[in-house]
């Protein structure tokens, strides 16, 4: 239910999912593990992250002196509905404006320079960042002249002196998201609902290794936070000790340009003489991997872990590859919706293997690009 719901709000357009700390952390963890100073110097921009919300900010607004960074951006769209917030210190908002009836709530931008311990406490907080920015000291606070749509001038403006881009953009118009990246020439860290890989926008640069997934997809994500009003269905689902309601999805990834150690790992292979003899995958509802499409010179893998190592030709795989995806290993040949059926593959099996995550008309294919010894 939970990832039919995630699916539900990008077609109603209702993107208010935010991020958990420790996700971003972990992710952040594999960049600098492959090297230390990839942020060093670098002006980070989070540009769909209400700052009074963003975990995010709050990431990169901590770590600003261990990281190196020169400078950290954020822009908000429109006011959060999450309930609790997790950076609720900044006193009465600098963006309300007084006026008859409802106050008038703009979108914001926090520019931050330079932190440091200001409380005297011996330790830098988000107590400390507070002060600094009620202060104005070395760093900005201040609301946004239009709506803080990524598309809009001032936006871009800041997307200009930006070096990489790290957020979680909204699913709906992640296409036109993704485009505007790549055409400003900016690294970048997102999140993306595990489809956008099928997106030509996307998989076209994938194929030519201009863009590639992070360090995990799935459950590497383990959920999100979502506002009061939003129900919490399946068994994931649930309240945490702060109080954030959480979504658990298994459908979402992270994209990125930044390089990363897991995907220069090999991935282990077996001959397909020792797939068909030991692997439990050799098989789906009594038909055999390895059968040839009806339309397309490949075969049919179902599984990751069932490609062949000697395998010379074309093989269609599991969207899901990519997170296993090393392109020292492999090459990917295209991406198609109309191979066929496989053979000895009637519309009964075809339609059930679909229903069970493994659907045979959603395939990469791919070659190998130097055989196994």
């Amino acid at each position: 239910m939970a990832n039919s719901n995630l699916t539900n709000a990008k077609q109603a357009k209702n993107d208010e999912f935010y991020t958990q700390y420790s996700d971003i952390q972990k992710e952040i963890e594999a960049y600098l593990e492959y090297d230390p100073d990839v942020f060093r110097g670098q002006v980070v921009y989070c540009n769909c992250d209400d700052p009074y919300e963003s975990n995010f900010f709050r990431y990169f607004v901590l770590n600003f002196n261990n990281l190196g960074l020169k400078q950290l951006i954020t822009t908000s769209y429109k006011p959060s509905p999450v309930a609790n917030t997790q950076l609720g210190l900044f006193g009465n908002d600098a963006t309300l404006t007084k006026s008859k009836g409802r106050p008038k709530i703009t979108a914001n931008k926090f520019i931050i320079n330079e932190v440091g311990d200001l409380d005297g406490d011996g330790e830098f907080n988000l107590n400390d960042v507070a002060m600094q920015l009620k202060a104005n000291k070395h760093n900005e606070w201040t609301p946004l002249e239009g709506d803080g749509d990524f598309r809009s001038d001032e936006c871009v403006n800041l997307l200009k002196k930006s070096d990489i881009v790290i957020t979680n953009p909204p699913f709906s118009l992640f296409r036109e998201y993704v485009k505007q990246l790549f055409d400003y020439n900016i690294y970048f860290l997102i999140i993306g609902n595990i489809n956008c890989i099928t997106y030509k926008e996307v998989f076209q640069k994938i194929q030519n290794n201009e863009a590639w997934l992070g360090n995990g997809m799935g459950r590497w994500i383990s959920g999100f936070i979502v506002p009061e009003a939003y129900d919490l269905y399946g068994t994931e689902a649930r309240i945490d000790e702060n109080g954030d309601r959480i979504v658990a999805t298994n459908n979402c990834l992270w994209l990125t340009n930044l390089d990363h150690g897991r995907r220069h790992q090999p991935l282990p292979l077996m001959t397909m003489e020792d797939n068909l003899k030991y692997s439990k995958h050799k098989e789906i509802k009594g038909k055999k991997a390895y059968c040839k499409y009806d339309n397309y010179e490949a075969i049919e893998v179902p599984f990751t872990d069932a490609i062949p190592s000697d395998y010379k030709g074309v093989m269609g795989v599991p969207i899901t590859f990519l997170d296993k995806y090393n392109p020292e290993q492999f090459e990917i040949v295209g991406c198609s919706y109309d191979f066929g059926r496989p053979e000895g593959w009637d519309n009964t099996i075809s339609m059930s293997v679909a229903v069970n995550g493994v659907n045979i008309y959603k395939r990469l294919l791919i070659k190998h690009n130097r055989m196994e010894k």
